[in-house]
């Protein structure tokens, strides 16, 4: 528990992420066998089901504190996390354990099956041998909760690196189904039990934003048009029996959408195929807001399923039964796709449509019109050009249309991090909503140093309240906040989801009286 520890610490209190890397090196060195496979499983969401609920960790600290209620939600308010609030208001321990992270969590499976008695039995006893570091971890491990101080994907891109191996045979492995009691962790990072060489993807090939005018590029009967859209962009492997889905950032996500395995399982060819998924209902593409509702879920419901459908639009086969297609011309590329198509596909799959316009003078009226679909803008894709590996201009370009904009006011601010550690650089921005301001978004770029300077100044002469690093200001600077989307949320207080917001810029002409609504930008959603 020691060394687990002492990763955990080193995660959570930097924001580089070198030194975070560098902890979790010195972890998989020094820790024994099963502690780097339980930290494995913990960091890919295999955590055994929660024993105990947080309510009663909660009594349990308030007799041992005999503080009052009031006093402790004081404390909670103020530090942000329940598992580190308990932790910080246990007396001191009288003894010392040196059990391993392993022996812990050996013994939380146990207590799933321990009666009510026997749990804050455990639980008093361990907290009395934990020192408060050891005692937040052990209240995480309890509550089910644990998340740790870097993703997924710069795990996997670690661990990849210090064992020399391809970051895709680690994610096959290690985010596959398989527990800490069955396998050996060498083996298992290095693919041994599985093969990997099925679910290898390909690098994407990607696009430049347009710098140059249309008429330059050429006629525009050589190249592929066709509406950039605003999913998750995929690969979507089928090798013999055994189907996969990457995300473009290098994450499976095979999943998080199981109709598109099972569509994909139908195809009477190997394939790999280059795509968007996409929330789609009755023939409309829907937010990337709805497709967020299934993002990072370890089981998705009928439920989920029926209220957010997807489909997969197919823009490129790059591979077909085990043969690489990648340097045959797009047109040929697009050719097969359709063939594939036409005997495999369904309302899942479907081919992304192209669009046909006389001239670039025409294309310019679809792309001014490609919010009406939902798209971002256009695809130029070359028709002769081949699928590069990352991104080389000349054979895409990507035509986005101008963000949307909206006027809010600035309501809270917190200290960056870095070399911005010592400025207020990270905003929360608000909207009126009747005669009370509601919080519409985040942002932490598009102001100059100079104007960085300016806003913390006016943090610091007009804060109003303290939530641990977070100030709450005088809502009196107004600002011009750009995005891509916008759509409805439940996780949101007002309601809506801006997609990538960012500052525009400072809007020294306008006070708080002047800032949109509400209502207005619910107008804006399709």
């Amino acid at each position: 528990m020691i060394e687990f520890a002492t990763l955990i610490n080193a995660l959570d209190s930097s924001n580089k992420t070198s030194l975070k890397k560098e902890a979790i090196i010195r972890f998989l060195t020094f820790a024994p066998e099963k502690d780097k496979l339980w930290f494995l499983a913990l960091m890919t969401g295999k955590r055994p089901k929660r024993p105990i609920a947080t309510k009663d960790l909660k009594t349990w600290v308030l007799e041992l504190t005999d503080i009052p209620e009031w006093l402790f939600t004081e404390c909670y308010a103020a530090v942000g996390d329940l598992s580190e609030t308990l932790s910080l208001l246990l007396p001191p321990p009288s003894e010392r354990t040196d059990k391993s992270l392993s022996d812990w969590m050996e013994d939380i499976v146990i207590l799933a099956n321990a009666s009510m008695a026997e749990k804050k039995a455990f639980v008093l006893a361990s907290w009395n041998a934990l020192n408060t570091i050891e005692r937040f971890i052990f209240n995480k491990l309890l509550g089910g909760s644990f998340r740790l101080g870097i993703s997924a994907k710069g795990l996997i891109n670690t661990v990849a690196a210090h064992f020399q191996i391809e970051p895709s045979i680690v994610a096959h492995s290690i985010m596959g189904e398989w527990n800490p009691y069955d396998y050996e962790f060498d083996k298992l990072v290095r693919g041994e039990y599985s093969n990997t060489n099925l679910s290898k993807p390909y690098p994407f090939c990607l696009a430049y934003p347009i710098e140059k005018e249309l008429e330059a590029l050429g006629p525009i009967t050589e190249w592929q048009c066709e509406h950039k859209w605003d999913g998750i962009r995929g690969q979507l492997i089928k090798r013999g029996e055994e189907v996969f889905i990457w995300s473009r950032g290098e994450e499976l996500v095979t999943a998080q959408f199981p109709e598109i395995t099972d569509a994909l399982r139908q195809w009477k060819e190997n394939v790999v195929l280059d795509g968007e998924i996409l929330a789609a209902k009755d023939g409309r593409i829907l937010n990337f807001t709805e497709l967020q509702k299934r993002i990072n879920r370890k089981v998705i419901s009928r439920t989920l399923r029926e209220e957010v459908p997807v489909v997969v639009y197919l823009y490129d086969v790059l591979e077909l039964n085990g043969q690489d297609l990648r340097s045959d011309p797009l047109q040929g590329r697009r050719n097969v796709l359709e063939q594939l198509h036409q005997r495999n596909g369904d309302d899942i799959m479907q081919l992304s449509p192209l669009i046909h316009c006389a001239d670039w003078t025409a294309l310019q009226l679809v792309q001014a019109a490609s919010r009406e679909v939902n798209s971002e803008g256009i695809m130029l894709k070359k028709k002769s050009a081949i699928y590069y590996a990352g991104r080389k201009k000349g054979g895409w370009w990507k035509w986005k249309v101008n963000p949307m904009t909206i006027d809010a006011v600035l309501i809270y601010a917190q200290k960056g991090s870095g070399r911005r550690s010592a400025h207020y650089t990270d905003y929360t921005f608000a909207i009126k909503d009747g005669d009370h301001l509601v919080s519409i978004a985040k942002a932490y770029s598009g102001l100059t140093d100079k104007e960085i300077l300016e806003v913390s100044r006016f943090v610091k002469q007009n804060s109003l309240e303290k939530f641990g690093p977070v100030r709450t200001v005088k809502p009196e600077l107004v600002f011009e906040i750009a995005f891509e989307g916008i759509g409805y949320s439940k996780r949101h207080k007002s309601g809506v989801a801006l997609r990538f917001p960012r500052i525009l810029r400072w809007r020294r002409d306008k006070k708080a009286v002047d800032i949109d609504t509400l209502e207005d930008i619910k107008k804006l959603i399709p």
